[in-house]
């Protein structure tokens, strides 16, 4: 015990990995970070296996260090996150308020297309949401400080590197952060069940939807203050769908509506 203790105190800080490491592991999520261009300390590779090859000289372009190391090395650095050869030891990202969420969409020209993540646990789920709210072109991401995984990252490699391109919000309480929504004219729409198909749901205005965490949905109170309840209807045995899987679906159906008929 006396040595684990020893060997972790000895450890030099950017190896611990913890929220606040900024270690980034996997090919694609190393990759989008270089495109990104946040500031990075140094890469870790072991071997130069395919697209490595070509992220190592990206690094070397920019004067970036660039480590080489074997393969337990970085199966220590990555906890246990697939590392695919190469992790990247970045700045933590910077949480955006709600208000900068707003001002991306203006900023756009567009209409406010924004997830509510209330009491997501799950880094997985978090990390696809995120990557799904990138693809449809959303305009940010807001999370709980807490009972909701942070920006790990094991939610950095399910992001697929789109965590780099999408602003998140840190929010103390997610039904004060409804109201807020309201009040700058975006119409709140909880993902739960009983509501009206989602097919039917007119998303063509400022929209923020709203998904729930894995086991309970969205909290009771967090619905109360929500405009609308929309659904995705089940037509077989198992009576929900995941809630990254059900994200998509009605971020993409959003997106579709709100550009259609700009």
């Amino acid at each position: 015990m006396e040595n684990s203790k020893k060997d972790s105190s000895n450890r030099k800080d950017g190896e611990r990995l913890t929220e606040e490491t900024g270690i980034i592991a996997g090919r694609n999520a190393v990759r989008e970070l270089l495109k990104s261009g946040r500031g990075i300390d140094k890469i870790v590779v072991s071997g130069r296996e395919g697209s490595v090859n070509a992220l190592v000289a990206e690094a070397r372009e920019r004067k970036i260090p660039v480590v080489n190391a074997d393969s337990a090395k970085l199966d220590y650095l990555a906890h246990g996150t697939v590392h695919q050869g190469i992790i990247a030891y970045a700045a933590q990202k910077e949480y955006s308020t709600v208000k900068e969420i707003i001002a991306i969409a203006r900023e756009r020209g567009e209409k406010p297309l924004i997830v509510v993540c209330d009491e997501i646990e799950d880094p997985h789920n978090l990390g696809a949401i995120i990557r799904c709210a990138e693809c449809a072109g959303a305009h940010g991401v807001i999370i709980p400080k807490r009972r909701s995984a942070g920006l790990t990252p094991t939610v950095v490699k399910a992001s697929a590197g789109a965590i780099w391109h999408m602003a998140i919000a840190r929010v103390s309480n997610v039904a004060e952060t409804i109201e807020e929504l309201k009040e700058n004219g975006i119409w709140t729409f909880a993902a739960e069940a009983g509501g009206t198909p989602y097919y039917e749901t007119d998303f063509n205005t400022p929209a923020a939807i709203v998904l729930g965490s894995e086991g309970f949905g969205v909290s009771r109170l967090v619905r109360e203050r929500c405009d609308f309840t929309v659904s995705i209807p089940m037509y077989g045995q198992v009576n929900s769908l995941n809630v990254s899987t059900a994200g998509s679906v009605l971020l993409c159906h959003a997106a579709r509506m709100q550009r259609e008929t700009k």
